[in-house]
């Protein structure tokens, strides 16, 4: 099992920070990332790797999950709720269409969505979103050429609904961030390229 100690990352507070995963951005091995993002205990990991098949995803899901067990952090899958429910993980996020699919929503304690407005933001909650994530909100090398849309979208998103908002894009812990998106409203920020070189 991967151990890390809070004085090989350092200080940085992941206490409203929702982790997510993409291998390609790794800085180290993928389940030591993980350990070392997990160390920091965040209020949860979603495992996003879109780039593999359901069976490999199933397989990783299951190695991971132990890694998240033993740091106690709440596992959140991606997109393929039969791994969920199959590895007993009752945690999923998905676009907002997905989750208008849904079959059985009474399985998952918690249901993410993406959204990309205030209307796909009051779609997801009606349909039985438990929090969403809204976004981008700054400038992000994950999305090159795309305008972020900025803390006054964001602030319209967490407005127009009852559930927590937490803002994705460009976001980085270690900076002033955090605050000025929770003055908008948000619960908290989903952290990508940070947490993978953390």
């Amino acid at each position: 099992m991967f151990s890390c100690k809070m004085s090989d990352i350092g200080a940085v507070s992941y206490e409203n920070v929702i982790a997510v995963t993409n291998r390609a951005l790794c800085a180290r091995p993928f389940k030591e990332q993980v350990a070392r993002v997990c160390a920091l205990h965040p209020r949860g990991l979603i495992l996003r790797e879109k780039d593999l098949s359901p069976r490999e995803y199933e397989r990783l899901a299951a190695e991971i999950n132990e890694i998240c067990i033993s740091l106690r952090v709440p596992l959140i899958l991606h997109t393929h709720a039969d791994a969920s429910l199959k590895l007993d993980i009752n945690r999923i996020h998905l676009t907002t269409e997905a989750l208008k699919n849904l079959a059985d929503r009474s399985r998952f304690t918690e249901i993410g969505a993406s959204v990309h407005s205030a209307e796909e933001a009051v779609a997801a909650q009606r349909a039985g979103a438990t929090y969403i994530t809204a976004g981008h909100i700054y400038r992000t090398d994950c999305k090159p050429g795309l305008e972020p849309r900025g803390t006054e979208f964001l602030r319209r998103v967490c407005e127009s609904v009852d559930i927590p908002v937490f803002a994705i894009g460009g976001i980085k812990p270690t900076r002033g961030q955090m605050e000025e998106i929770m003055s908008c409203g948000a619960a908290g920020a989903c952290v990508m390229s940070a947490a993978m070189s953390v």
